[in-house]
Order: structure tokens, then sequence, then C-alpha cells
């Protein structure tokens, strides 16, 4: 008979835990019949001694099959799911699955919501007048059926488990084990049913992972639990040591959103985006890498991305008349710009801190019952590398009161770095991985 007490003290003293002993370890917990301590001695037992690429495999199927798996099987066609470990001013969701699907490819998404510095889809969604984001599994499907992309909240009873664990992996210092975040991002695509996954994962100050040797390592597990499973799986390694794109904020990154996939995007963002989107479809069996980067450019330059976007706000419920016209979103009281407080060049941005400004702003929250201003948020005048001068704006700030712009603008002086030199550029993306192995990009 199998006892918790045996498991913990087998992983101690670094034993490979069985299949058998991983699903009595899930289940008991998920059912209620292993107290919080004894796994939290677990998790603490796994983040000193690690998992093996079995253990992490058998237990991510654990505790994807310990709620509802979503079936996609009604949907025709070889369906693409995208996750990324989140970020500062990451809409990238909201560009590539128009894109995307408007090759044929159907993306069934779902996607969570923001806390801390990190924006969520959901709520930049939910900015959008009318925009529905609770959606029941029936008419999800059927609107990837007609639609060929839908992005909806994480509903029902998608993966209790990692709930239970993420929760108690927060307050036992047990967060930053690679095997336990891999098994946690891993379980809940696997629960969402799609064929194949594509991993942004971030690096830089406002990234999880603050190193690429870090995310590598972390991209490296989770592709290979992918594999395992017989989920198609590649990740990206891509640059979070600054906000991507200009707009950091809810209705502000629609806005960008639209913009992009008009052809008028920032740069850095268009350009991550059809790197993501082109990996997409290369896994959806579209051509070589570099025919689907060429696709992609070519949905946003031909108006069928923007259009696909639409079909799918319209789709559920949202004022598409927002999308073509962004004035017509809810405005800030308060709409200041924020000068360099010397002139050279932009030399480096916190991202973290640039984050924190824009929940301070009221973008975003801190706990998850906060409410938040769709209308609040940065956006940037100059990036990394680019020259300025004192008195220039480098921002400007939305907001509701005169309180909140002066305590984010203090957040946001202390995020920025001035130097007389250039520095060094950095990639968008360093690295690509694969079942085949690790291509650094630069």
């Amino acid at each position: 008979m199998l006892r918790m007490y045996d498991i913990i003290m087998k992983k101690r003293d670094g034993g490979i835990l069985t299949d058998e002993e991983i699903a009595f370890v899930i289940n008991g917990y998920v059912a209620g019949k292993i107290p919080d301590y004894q796994v939290s001695a677990l998790l603490m037992a796994i983040y000193f001694r690690g998992m093996t690429p079995h253990e992490t495999a058998a237990m991510t199927m654990c505790m994807a099959h310990s709620g509802d798996m979503v079936d996609l099987s009604s949907i025709p066609g070889v369906k693409v799911d995208k996750h990324s470990t989140g970020g500062v001013g990451d809409k990238t969701t909201l560009v590539i699955s128009p894109i995307v699907a408007s090759l044929g490819v159907p993306v069934a998404k779902m996607s969570g919501r923001g806390l801390g510095h990190t924006g969520g889809t959901v709520d930049k969604m939910e900015s959008i007048p009318g925009m529905r984001t609770a959606i029941d599994r029936a008419e999800f499907l059927d609107i990837v059926r007609k639609v060929g992309v839908s992005v909806i909240g994480q509903s029902g009873n998608l993966d209790p488990a990692d709930k239970k664990l993420y929760a108690l992996r927060d307050v036992t210092a047990t967060v930053e084990s690679i095997p336990l975040i891999a098994t946690s991002i891993m379980s809940k695509k696997i629960a969402a049913g799609a064929d194949c996954i594509l991993l942004d994962v971030k690096t830089g100050s406002g990234a999880f992972m603050h190193t690429t040797e870090q995310a590598v390592k972390l991209a490296q597990v989770m592709v290979q639990i992918g594999e395992h499973v017989g989920r198609k799986t590649i990740a990206l390694i891509t640059d979070m040591d600054r906000p991507l794109g200009n707009a950091v904020g809810n209705a502000l990154e629609i806005a960008e959103v639209c913009q992009t996939l008009n052809g008028h995007g920032p740069q850095d963002l268009t350009d991550l985006c059809v790197e993501l989107a082109a990996n997409m479809l290369v896994l959806a069996g579209k051509g070589t890498l570099a025919d689907c980067r060429a696709m992609a450019r070519g949905q946003i330059a031909n108006g069928a991305a923007f259009a696909k976007l639409k079909e799918m706000v319209a789709a559920q419920g949202g004022d598409v008349a927002v999308l073509d016209d962004p004035s017509k979103f809810p405005q800030a009281a308060v709409v200041r710009p924020v000068f360099a407080q010397a002139s050279g060049y932009l030399y480096a941005m916190n991202t973290e801190q640039c984050g924190i400004a824009s929940v301070e702003l009221g973008a975003g929250r801190e706990k998850k019952e906060d409410p938040i201003d769709f209308s609040a948020g940065i956006v940037l005048h100059k990036k990394v590398g680019d020259a300025v001068q004192a008195g220039e704006p480098l921002a400007t700030f939305y907001t509701a009161s005169d309180e909140r712009f002066s305590q984010a603008e203090a957040l946001f002086q202390q995020a920025v770095q001035i130097r007389p030199e250039c520095p060094p550029p950095e990639p968008l993306v360093y690295a690509r991985v694969t079942a085949s192995g690790v291509e650094r990009v630069n």
C-alpha cells in the first residue's frame, strides 16, 4: 500500500517516483485526502532533487487529467495552441491568433488574467465594450468551427491539480523549480486539447526567467514533455528586457494590436508576432519557416488577419467599431507626458518596474479581486537604444487621478537609465528549441 510518507522520503533521498506514486499524490491531493503539509514537503524535495523527463511527463498528464479535458476533435484540421510565460506589453496572442486562423489553422485558445506586473490577454479583450470571454464549451467550439479562432478565459474544472499546487508553491518558496513550472504550464496546455503547442519563453528583467540559460532549460523540459505525450512542441526564447511594443495597458494594447494587424505597428512587436505565427504555421504543417514567415506577413499586408480579428470580436459580442477607431474606447481622465531627466541614449528600462508603474496607474491588479481601469496605462515614445534630449517626452501616462500619475511617474523614472553611450543591440529571439535540439538565433 502506498504511503505519502514513503514517497516524500524517496524523493528527499534522490529516488525516482513511479507513475503509480505520482498518480497517488496528484489524485489524493485533488480529492482532499492528502494534507497540504505533506504535499509541501514533497514539493520542496522536488525543488532540491529535481525530476527525470519521465517523472515530469507522468506528473503533467496526471495533472491534465485531474479535471475536464477539452475535446477539440469536432474542429477539422491541426489545432495549434500558444503559451507565453508572460511579460509587459505582451499582446502577441491577439495578433498571431487571427494571422494563423486566416491561413486556415484553427486556434481554440484559453487565456488567463493579469496579476502583478504582467498583463493578461482576457483583461485586454474585456476592454472592448461588450466582449464576452466567459463562454461555455459548446459555443466556444462553435465559434472556432465558424470563424477559425476564439480566445476565452479559462473556465470550468480545467486542471484543478495545477490550481491547488500553484497556490501551495506560491507560499512555500517552491515556485522557481523548472520541473514544477514545466508541469504547471504543460498540464494546462494539454488539458486545453490542442494537437501542437508553441511556447514563448520570456527572458530578461520583465520575465520570470532572468537569464537566457534558465529560459532554455525550462523550454527544453517543456518541449520534452510535449513530445513525450505526443504533442508536437516548439519553444522560442524571446526578449523581455524591454516592454514589447509601445503600449502597456488594456485598451491601449488593443489599439496597438489593431495598428499591428493593419501594418502600422511597432517594429519589435510586428517582427516577434511574425516569428511566433510562422512557428505555429510550421507546427500545423503549412511549409518551411521561411515560407510561413512570408505567409504571415502577407496576411497583415492584405488585411485578412485584421478582418479575422474583427470576425472573432463580433462573434464574442464585442463592439467592432472601437477596433477601427480607438478614440471610441472609454478615455482616461488624466493624460500626461513623462519627461526625460537627462540627455543621451535610453540605455535600459527595467521592464518589471515599468509594469509596476502601469499597475499603479490602474492598468493591472495586485490581488485577484482588484478592479482594473481599462483606459489606464503607458504609451512609450522612446525605446531602448533611442537618443533622448532632457525635457523630451519619454512616455504618456493615462490614468484616473493626479495622485496615481505622481506615484507611477516616480516608479517609471527609477526604471529608466539614460547614459551618454548607446547600448549594444539585443535580439528579439535568442533561441529556438525543438525536439532535435537548441538553435541559437544569434
